[in-house]
């Protein structure tokens, strides 16, 4: 592939007009250039594909920059207190969060309980050990 250059549009050379002689007191004129028409930038398929990799480049700068002061803290947190909970026959992991939240929200808890087990899905089996937030 390659890449060409960024252009801009030809320029015409101006033409000269002639100004009328002037009777004999006045000052005469040079020849006066006719305005030309302002040349406008074009950009080419390469052209316009250097500004968009010049302007994503500077985006993902921006992101690095700003995402360098969200670092994580050198002091470990105090873990949540967990307790081990043992499925029963024909239990499922809905029906321990619904005994662990109370009134709370259940899904809520499902959610915490698939994280703690690093579970993939709420399927469980009888005789699994999982670990469960403790509740007061």
């Amino acid at each position: 592939m390659t890449i060409a250059p960024l252009t801009t549009a030809p320029t015409a050379r101006p033409e000269l007009r002639l100004v009328p002689a002037r009777p004999a007191g006045r000052s005469t004129r040079r020849p006066v250039a006719a305005a030309q028409p302002r040349a406008s930038v074009r950009l080419t398929r390469r052209g316009r594909l250097v500004v968009f990799l010049a302007a994503l480049l500077t985006v993902l700068s921006i992101g690095v920059a700003l995402g360098a002061g969200s670092v994580a803290s050198e002091k470990p947190g105090t873990p949540a207190p967990t307790e081990i909970v043992m499925v029963g026959s024909g239990e499922t992991l809905w029906d321990i969060a619904a005994g662990l939240a109370g009134d709370g929200d259940v899904r809520a808890m499902v959610a915490k309980i698939e994280r703690l087990n690093a579970l993939d899905s709420a399927m469980v089996a009888a005789g699994q050990r999982l670990r469960v937030p403790v509740t007061e």
